[in-house]
């Protein structure tokens, strides 16, 4: 099983994402609320602006406070350290 960096010490199985999208339009921010409610989110922006939404294969929606474009990049095999996140 592979691990991406999410940034501030945080991983997760890249098998695991199903979707990664931006947390500004109104249908992620219903998601968001729906799954705080159900109890299936996990912050690791460690207090920071939430800038990515990562949605899991459990139904657990995942923010973080890396940027989608920086986590796709790191999907996509690129290991270019970064020094705005950890």
């Amino acid at each position: 099983m592979k691990f991406i960096s999410i940034g501030y010490g945080n991983s997760i199985a890249i098998e695991r994402i199903v979707a990664l999208v931006s947390p500004e339009s109104a249908p992620i921010k219903r998601l968001m609320q729906d799954a705080k409610e159900m109890g299936r989110i996990i912050d690791v922006s460690c207090g920071r602006k939430t800038r990515s939404v990562i949605i899991t294969d459990s139904e657990h929606v995942i923010l973080s406070a890396l940027t989608t474009e920086k986590i796709n990049r790191r999907l996509e095999g690129d290991t270019t350290p970064d020094d705005d996140d950890e």
